[in-house]
């Protein structure tokens, strides 16, 4: 469990990273083109692309990225590709994601569909449409991922789905990609302070008042202590800076490693429950799901 020390990057690399426009996207973004990276950042909304352009610098450069369309990816890469400079190297952050929570029985397929469309379909769509140019200038992957994503939790099931896909992906991909030099490397932020936590405590607050009668009263009660919780998760989790760093050394080290979990209490909890039996580790799980545990980001 060592200090991640972000090495100064190598001149002429430039990046592109989707989810830019808020959180952890937005801190990697800003981090990455102080450190000397040529930034290309992800956003939907042209407020947010003129926001990064102010707080950014001449190395930031917002382009118009949905990761569920395919027109987006297309014109996006095509763009990039025309930019880049001679020698100039190329890597790709995959950073977009949503939140989805609430008990499984009350998750609709439509809402379980959309969640994977951008938490894994999204992932693999602009890396497909990436790897040629990542081929061509020696690139590296990075995903962002969950410590959600290895251990499940009570009231996050769909979200925790989402995040174990993307890690099955994610090292589907380093053996794939093995022999061409693109090293490939996943992000597991712990609980960490960004606008993700409002967006699913409004979530579960709308799912609540959908839900029928029955199932509202057998979900209620757990539900609401989970909305304390994630208003507390909102407050002190880490700063979204500390995963940055993590994300600028899997970028420029000489050599990354395969997974970085940030955050000294995560990395300890990661390694503990490596080590826990499933019916340990399950009777765990339902107590953070009641409301006395931290799901992560």
């Amino acid at each position: 469990m060592t200090r991640i020390m972000a090495p100064t990057p190598a001149p002429a690399h430039a990046v592109l990273i989707s989810g830019a426009s808020s959180g952890i996207g937005r801190a990697c973004a800003l981090d990455l083109a102080a450190g000397g990276f040529r930034v290309f950042a992800g956003v939907r909304r042209e407020t947010d692309a003129e926001s990064l352009r102010r707080a950014g610098g001449d190395r930031l450069h917002p382009v118009m990225l949905d990761v569920t369309c395919e027109q987006d990816i297309l014109k996006a890469l095509g763009d990039i590709r025309q930019a880049l400079d001679a020698g100039e190297r190329f890597a790709l952050v995959n950073n977009a994601g949503v939140a989805l929570s609430g008990p499984l029985e009350a998750t609709s397929s439509e809402a379980l569909r959309d969640l994977f469309e951008v938490n894994v379909v999204g992932v693999l769509s602009l890396t497909r449409a990436a790897l040629p140019l990542l081929r061509e200038r020696r690139g590296r992957i990075v995903n962002i991922g969950s410590t959600s994503g290895r251990f499940a939790s009570a009231l996050l099931g769909p979200y925790c789905a989402s995040k174990f896909a993307l890690e099955a992906l994610t090292t589907s991909l380093r053996l794939e990609l093995g022999e061409t030099g693109i090293r490939v490397s996943m992000i597991e932020p712990g609980v960490v302070a960004t606008p993700f936590w409002d967006k699913m405590r409004s979530a579960e607050q709308r799912l609540l008042l959908e839900m029928p009668e029955a199932l509202r009263a057998g979900y209620a009660d757990r539900m609401a202590a989970r909305h304390v919780l994630i208003e507390r998760l909102g407050r002190s989790g880490m700063a979204p800076e500390e995963v940055a760093l993590a994300v600028r050394h899997a970028l420029s080290a000489k050599r990354p490693r395969k997974r970085y979990v940030v955050g000294l209490r995560d990395q300890v909890r990661a390694a503990v429950a490596a080590r826990l039996p499933d019916g340990l580790r399950g009777a765990i799980a339902t107590l953070r799901g009641r409301g006395s545990g931290s799901p992560r980001r």
